[in-house]
């Protein structure tokens, strides 16, 4: 059961946490975030399940552009280029926190969660997953203007889904 979380997510969420995490557990995968719109809240509930700690590796809060590239080890130019929300820039900081984590599967999520600046899409968010040997999986996701805490809400079910399935693909 999910325990701190639980009064504010909804049952689907909360059994999207318990399978993704037994999952991984059954296969022997560890998990990794790199999370910028959604600030933390995925590592908060995949470390919110009792008896499952160890399945999960660490999750890297990289709301800044500077902190995607000084953690995550993504080039200025990159985000520069695609923007900071956006399929390369999602896709990237996967890798990267593949790469700077003992885990085999990564989840990233980078976009507005809210309003940003003029010309942004409230509730764009881009969403990638890697898994080590695979190539990288990317969702786009438009909620709506939705408020901040609605989006982050939200991006909580995609990203599961994402990570259960990257925990189910099969080596060849």
């Amino acid at each position: 059961m999910i325990e701190t979380l639980s009064p504010t997510i909804n049952a689907r969420v909360e059994q999207l946490t318990e399978s993704l995490l037994a999952k991984a557990d059954a296969a022997g995968l560890m998990l990794a975030t790199a999370e910028s719109c959604t600030g933390g809240l995925l590592a908060s509930l995949l470390t919110d399940v009792d008896g499952r700690g160890h399945v999960f590796d660490r999750g890297f809060v990289v709301y800044s552009e500077q902190a995607k590239c000084q953690l995550l080890g993504l080039a200025r130019e990159q985000i520069d280029t695609c923007g900071a929300v956006s399929r390369d820039v999602a896709i990237a900081m996967a890798l990267g926190a593949l790469k700077g984590s003992d885990a085999q599967v990564a989840l990233a999520i980078t976009g507005f969660a809210g309003p940003g600046a003029p010309g942004d899409e409230a509730g764009l968010v881009h969403f990638a997953c890697a898994r080590d040997g695979r190539e990288p999986a990317h969702r786009e996701e438009h909620f709506g203007d939705i408020g901040r805490g609605g989006v982050r809400i939200a991006c909580l079910e995609v990203a599961l889904e994402m990570m259960i399935d990257a925990v189910g693909w099969q080596e060849d």
